[in-house]
């Protein structure tokens, strides 16, 4: 599969998508400097219960982002010893519309999750889910395999058959700004507003 440059920040790529690709700011990153990107590895929790994320650690490729629609947030759906065993299976991180719990132990490994809320009770593990079937998290419906990037500035979910042409945009794009010098952006963005603005009827 065609893979985003590990470097692609979420700016970058929401430049090249809709903005139905964009979720919810709610998600949020549990520590500074938290970055992940990666294919989607897709998980639905019923409310309350964690069974099928904790089944999914066991069972997702190295690399995987693991991207959860936990139900609601009112318990954890994974804590510190599942990122644990998530992180040293190789995985890239979790993006999960839900609560998670252990903040502190995820924060020390340096483990790579994004959570809707921080909730100390945990699930149950008592209810069974498909995995790997389309989810909504942060109200983005998410497919396996749709290309995931994420850090402090939001989380941004590429459709799969999109994954080439954005990561041909956003380099093309990467490489057009960083050989172009603050002075001409911003006479080329002068330009553009007054544009805008004239063509709007406003002359000031």
């Amino acid at each position: 599969m065609n893979a985003l440059p590990q470097f692609a920040s979420p700016t970058d790529v929401a430049d090249q998508v809709a903005r139905s690709q964009v979720l919810s700011p709610d998600i949020r990153p549990l520590w500074a400097g938290a970055k992940l990107s990666g294919p989607a590895y897709t998980v639905r929790c019923a409310p309350g219960d964690n069974l099928m994320l904790h089944a999914a650690i066991h069972r997702a490729p190295a690399g995987s982002v693991i991207v959860v629609d936990g139900g609601d947030a009112s318990h954890a759906v994974a804590g510190g010893n599942v990122a644990a065993v998530a992180h040293r299976r190789g995985l890239a991180g979790f993006v999960i519309d839900g609560a998670i719990r252990d903040i502190a132990e995820i924060r020390e490994l340096g483990f790579p999750v994004f959570a809707r809320a921080v909730v100390p009770k945990p699930g149950l593990k008592a209810v069974p889910f498909p995995l790997q079937e389309p989810v909504n998290c942060g109200g983005v419906l998410v497919y396996p395999g749709d290309f995931i990037v994420a850090d402090e500035e939001g989380i941004v979910a590429v459709p799969a058959a999109d994954i080439a042409a954005v990561m041909a945009a956003v380099s093309k794009k990467s490489n057009a700004e960083q050989a172009q010098l603050l002075d001409a952006w911003e006479a080329e963005h002068e330009q553009k507003i007054n544009s805008i603005l004239r063509a709007a009827g406003v002359d000031w």
